[in-house]
């Protein structure tokens, strides 16, 4: 492959992952004001949601490339994301995932783009 075929390759991988992003933002909004309907109008647009998302997924599994959402996984620093509010806690500090802000996206060799969350401190 020459230097422009890489060059345009990784431009398309890149606006993938930049669409991806976005309709993961898009999803989680879009289920938020789904969850204010009533039971029988949300039951339709709950589906047309799964569709969409399904085929989110398909296509980024078509490069090789995965979501990632650590939402209630415990917190490391080696995850592969930052915290927003990681200041607000003490070393000690049990935590995990409260919120994914922006998901992890993983390709065959690794990591993609780092993932933004916002933690919470477990209570024992």
């Amino acid at each position: 492959m020459t230097t422009d075929e890489s060059k345009h390759t990784d431009q398309l991988e890149q606006s993938l992952i930049d669409i991806a992003v976005e309709s993961w933002r898009f999803c989680r909004l879009f289920a938020r004001v789904v969850d204010k309907l009533d039971a029988g109008e949300a039951g339709r647009y709950v589906n047309q949601l799964r569709y969409f998302q399904k085929k989110v997924e398909e296509s980024l599994d078509a490069s090789s490339l995965k979501l990632v959402n650590v939402e209630g996984h415990p917190f490391d620093i080696g995850m592969a994301a930052s915290a927003l509010n990681i200041g607000d806690f003490e070393p000690d500090d049990v935590l995990f995932v409260d919120q994914m802000v922006e998901p992890i996206i993983m390709g065959v060799e690794g990591l993609k783009k780092q993932g933004t969350v916002m933690l919470r401190k477990v209570h024992a």
